[in-house]
């Protein structure tokens, strides 16, 4: 399996089980949204990107993955400040990015089948009483973290051979092809899907 976004290392986090870390970003996924105090919000995403900068991944790679996030994050913040305030403006923004930079540490520092496994592994009671194949829903999960940067990989081809051809950055010259490669790309998903069945 291609491992798109793991970084070989030794560091506490990589050494920790992939369940145990799944564990902790789901319960710090949910108490990230009880917390309102902005000061303890900004410990939290200090914290992520210490967990973040301990995986020895390079802060060029970072910003390739957080680069656009940033604009969403602007208008977020933008529309919260003006109906809710500054106050809360500023604890959405570190919310969010206290949750992405978690979720990136544990992607940067766990392999991609690890995850998978463990996902196959918690769905295997509801398989038991009929409800899912626990290994088709494992398999769509790795197809999908497979699939996301290419995508992302995809429209950087795309607008480079455009601006090769002088075409510029057009919406509709970008988006066309790419939701051709895509929808190319998700049949291919899809009948991979279907071979594991029995």
């Amino acid at each position: 399996m291609i491992e798109p976004l793991y970084v070989s290392g030794h560091s506490p986090l990589h050494r920790l089980p992939a369940w145990l870390k799944l564990a902790a970003l789901v319960a710090a996924g949910a108490g990230l949204f009880l917390l309102r105090d902005p000061r303890w919000l900004g410990a939290v995403f200090a914290l992520a990107a210490a967990l973040v900068w301990s995986t020895g991944v390079s802060g060029v790679a970072v910003w390739r993955q957080v680069r656009g996030l940033l604009w969403v994050l602007l208008a977020v913040a933008l529309f919260t400040a003006v109906f809710q305030g500054a106050i809360e403006a500023l604890a959405v923004v570190l919310r969010v990015g206290a949750m992405v930079g978690l979720a990136l540490a544990v992607t940067l520092a766990t392999r991609t089948s690890d995850l998978i496994a463990v996902c196959e592994r918690v769905l295997t009671p509801f398989e038991r009483i009929g409800l899912i194949d626990a290994g088709k829903v494992a398999l769509a999960l790795a197809l999908a973290l497979r699939f996301v940067p290419e995508i992302w990989r995809n429209f950087h081809e795309i607008r480079e051979a455009q601006a090769a051809r002088g075409l510029g950055a057009h919406p509709v010259a970008l988006i066309v092809p790419l939701i051709v490669l895509t929808l190319k790309r998700a049949q291919e998903v899809s009948e991979a899907i279907d071979a594991r069945s029995p």
